[in-house]
């Protein structure tokens, strides 16, 4: 598995190289002229993956007895999915589910987390809750406002009570 991963990450990151160049010359007359191939943008190369990630294929480890003894291998777990290609990611253990508290993987779940309402990404509620909902309580903090530096050499302020909506995971 790690081998067929290790080659469908160097394969895309192959895939995704690009010829730079560079001119050489009195005022970039290009008199000489220096190319190389170059890696991708970071956050390029992090999209491709996590979208390799997103499709890899669940495999299943098979044991079979060959006659320089016992052999495993990967057999695709779904057959109604196309098998992967020497370009696809892999795995065979599910990942753990981290909504739950689960002290073998060290988790403590989402409940009570505080989650973002408007966001749409990881600390967004929607996601950040797997799906249980959100509870929204009004808290009141006490911050400091109007604040006035003086010369020299202090500041002072006044303590105002702000209203915050606080969303947390069911």
């Amino acid at each position: 598995m790690n081998r067929q991963n290790n080659e469908a990450g160097r394969t895309s990151l192959n895939d995704n190289m690009f010829l730079k160049c560079k001119c050489h010359g009195l005022s970039g007359s290009c008199e000489v002229k220096t190319c190389w191939w170059s890696q991708p943008d970071f956050r390029v190369i992090g999209d491709y993956m996590k979208d390799k990630y997103d499709s890899a294929s669940e495999m299943v480890v098979e044991k079979h007895k060959e006659s320089r003894g016992w052999v495993e291998t990967l057999r695709p777990k779904f057959t109604f999915f196309k098998p992967p290609t020497e370009r696809d990611l892999v795995y065979y253990e599910s990942s753990p589910n981290f909504c739950e508290p689960n002290p073998e993987t060290g988790s403590f779940g989402t409940r009570d987390r505080a989650c973002n309402l408007t966001s749409h990404g990881i600390d967004g509620c929607d996601l950040l809750c797997c799906g249980r909902g959100h509870n929204t309580r009004m808290e009141k903090r006490k911050e400091k406002c109007h604040c006035i530096f003086h010369w020299c050499c202090y500041v002072s302020c006044q303590e105002c009570v702000r209203v915050y909506d606080v969303h947390t995971c069911k």
